[in-house]
């Protein structure tokens, strides 16, 4: 029989099918590693925590070191930075706590604030690997920073934190999986997924539907978590949220990179990150107009 595992974590509702048969023992052995990915993840780079990493790192300057996994998802916001002129920021951690996306969720604006340049508040290097136990060498990254910087990842982590879990289950030798995390999911196996674009004027409805097989989608929308003048997406450079964008979805071999992209096709145009990334996407504009890759696995409905 298929086997679900549903649960809430790190703010949002995981759905993760497994379409294979697992004894009970091997499920609670999965559910409880995963859980524990989960945490390990969350308290590494949560600005929410006042345990975590990057809640220190808000504190005092100085060097930091964080897990392997930081390099592939600093890799993925550097080249996005660049690439945007600094639209897509990990720095914008500030900005979002000061526009009242807090870490008590107070939702009360303060004065805002420019966030520093990258280079200005951030050295990241990858030192010399380590033996891990077990794993082979292990690759810790030092991120040196010249002033306390309030981080934030949301623009991206949650879709690698997928990617992560879906790691899990292939190494448990599952093939034929699905892990949903709020809308940013993983897909594997030899049966295609269907899934539905969520309308942001009626969220218990559809605009269309996507055909993902073994790749990744992720959407973002301004009216989920949106408060005030502002929502979860906000622009460093106007210290405003955009509103020509209603809701964006980007199919990408990573949900890391699709939950990045997902976020950058607020602050600028489709070329610009095509510049970087080979993806698909659909954005719904303000004026209900939708732009679509030409090869996108969507259907739209009229």
């Amino acid at each position: 029989m298929p086997v679900q595992f549903a649960f809430e974590a790190i703010g949002t509702h995981w759905k993760i099918d497994i379409f294979e048969e697992l004894s009970a023992e091997r499920q609670a052995a999965l559910l409880a590693k995963i859980l524990a990915r989960i945490e390990t993840f969350d308290r590494t780079y949560s600005r929410f925590r006042d345990d975590s990493t990057v809640t220190e790192m808000s504190r005092r300057p100085g060097t930091f070191e964080l897990p392997e996994d930081a390099g592939p998802m600093l890799d993925v916001y550097r080249r996005l930075y660049d690439a945007t002129n600094g639209a897509f920021t990990p720095l914008i951690g500030q900005v979002m706590s000061d526009a009242g996306y807090d870490s008590t969720y107070s939702l009360v604006p303060k004065p805002l604030s420019k966030p520093p340049a990258w280079d200005d508040a951030l050295a990241v290097s990858l030192p010399s690997p380590s033996k891990g136990e077990g794993q082979g060498e292990v690759y810790d990254v030092l991120v040196t920073t010249s002033r306390p910087v309030l981080l934030d990842f949301g623009a991206a982590g949650k879709g690698y934190l997928v990617d992560l879990v879906a790691q899990i289950l292939s190494a448990f030798g599952i093939v034929s999986f699905c892990v949903d995390a709020g809308g940013d999911m993983v897909c594997r196996g030899p049966e295609p997924t269907r899934v539905g674009l969520e309308n942001p004027f009626a969220t218990d409805e559809a605009i269309g539907v996507a055909t993902i097989a073994n790749a990744s989608i992720c959407g973002s929308a301004g009216n989920r978590r949106a408060w005030g003048e502002f929502h979860h997406t906000i622009d460093p450079r106007t210290l405003s949220s955009p509103r020509h964008v209603l809701a964006t979805w980007a199919i990408a071999p990573s949900a890391l990179v699709a939950d990045a992209i997902a976020t950058c096709l607020y602050l600028v145009p489709t070329d610009v990150v095509k510049t970087v990334y080979t993806f698909e996407y659909v954005v719904l504009y303000a004026d209900r107009t939708v732009e679509r890759s030409e090869k996108a696995p969507v259907e739209l409905f009229t």
